[in-house]
């Protein structure tokens, strides 16, 4: 089963674990991102997401399809959030179940970088000496 979210609120772990539980899933991976106070040397104030929302559950969608075929898994939840984030705050979850712990571990970590790599999410870090967009996906 997926699940698929991409929300203008905070977003809830605890949420993800649920979906994925499964009685037959011996292992569940999360992937919790979380807004950091620096990058490189800089201070970071904040930072702000935006999508092209039609595309970017499109493509999440096929993220997670993608998983459950290549390292079969039971179930996977990809949550992401847009709109202003605080340091501290959770702009990405990804959980996921399987029979055993590897192919949780595996897909968790393709669907993470899959996500950051093809995704139309964009990022603005908010900067003490100024702002700018980070690493702009298709």
């Amino acid at each position: 089963m997926i699940d698929i979210k991409l929300l203008d609120t905070k977003l809830d772990l605890n949420e993800c674990m649920d979906f994925v539980s499964d009685d037959g899933a011996g292992a569940i991976c999360s992937f919790v991102g979380t807004v950091r106070n620096k990058t490189k040397d800089e201070k970071v104030l904040r930072l702000e997401f935006e999508a092209y929302k039609k595309m970017a559950i499109s493509e999440m969608k096929k993220i997670a399809e993608l998983a459950i075929k290549k390292f079969n898994i039971k179930n996977i939840a990809i949550h992401h959030r847009t709109g202003t984030l605080e340091i501290g705050e959770i702009p990405v979850i990804i959980v996921v179940s399987s029979a055993h712990r590897k192919a949780s571990f595996l897909a968790c970590e393709f669907a993470i970088d899959t996500l950051k790599e093809t995704i139309p999410i964009w990022k603005k870090e908010h900067l003490e000496n100024g702002e700018h967009w980070v690493s702009a996906h298709p």
